[in-house]
């Protein structure tokens, strides 16, 4: 099983980005699949998460409003519509099926 994250990098605050998550190994359409991110020197933390069917979602608090999170399960891709980003979005960003990790992609959100 693979998970591999993109979409990552530079941008500036009030910008936006997209961040996918491109899984192998396993039917994505079947699992839940989560955004989690780490900032420096923080404790990893949920961002949002996608059912199987896409029917139900959820985010943090601190992303409501901003981020997107969608799945197209013919694809076997999960995406992070992320706007209005703020210094404090900076981090790496893992996304998660079941009990499996990517790498993470890494955010920095200048102000």
């Amino acid at each position: 099983v693979q998970l591999q994250a993109s979409g990552g990098g530079l941008a500036q605050a009030g910008g936006s980005l997209r961040l996918s998550c491109a899984t192998s190994g396993l039917t994505p359409s079947l699992y839940a699949i989560a955004w989690f991110r780490q900032a420096p020197g923080k404790e990893r933390e949920g961002v949002s998460c996608i059912t199987s069917g896409g029917g139900s979602i959820t985010y943090a608090d601190s992303v409501k409003g901003r981020f997107t999170i969608s799945r197209d399960n013919a694809e076997n891709t999960v995406s992070l519509q992320m706007n209005s980003l703020k210094p404090e979005d900076t981090g790496r960003y893992y996304c998660r099926i079941g009990q499996y990790w990517g790498q993470g992609t890494l955010v920095t959100v200048s102000s």
